[in-house]
């Protein structure tokens, strides 16, 4: 299985998803014009990588934006990730700045819906 990767944009995040390492990431701004569609590609190579996951999954969230549509995008990457919890061990490390409260309730909200461990990682600024 080949690797899934996008290179960042002002309005589009890093994606960052190696199929045999089994590390993934999402960084950058998640803003598209169009999230269902420009999260569609990845939501099928998704759909090919929980029928034969790694041995162990980690995917980091380092966002610094994303809108509503972008959320619910986010929900559905994490909802695949439960449905290999059991064959594959999956850890998702949401990191956010210190300040930002904003990106901090977020990741909570996420840890009360959903059936994979998120660990929340703050990142200090000096």
């Amino acid at each position: 299985m080949d690797n899934y990767t996008l290179t960042p944009t002002p309005k589009t995040p890093r994606l960052y998803f190696n199929s045999q390492s089994g590390d993934f990431e999402i960084s950058g701004r998640s803003i598209p014009e169009n999230s269902i569609e420009f999260y569609r590609p990845l939501m099928e190579w998704l759909d090919d990588y929980v029928t034969s996951p790694s041995s162990s999954t980690k995917l980091t969230i380092n966002l610094e934006y994303f809108n509503t549509s972008s959320s619910k995008c986010l929900v559905e990457v994490f909802r695949k990730l439960e449905k290999i919890n059991d064959s594959s061990e999956v850890r998702i490390f949401w990191h956010y700045e210190e300040e930002d409260e904003d990106m901090q309730e977020s990741g909570d909200d996420f840890r009360k819906i959903i059936k994979v461990p998120i660990e929340l990682v703050v990142i200090k600024n000096d």
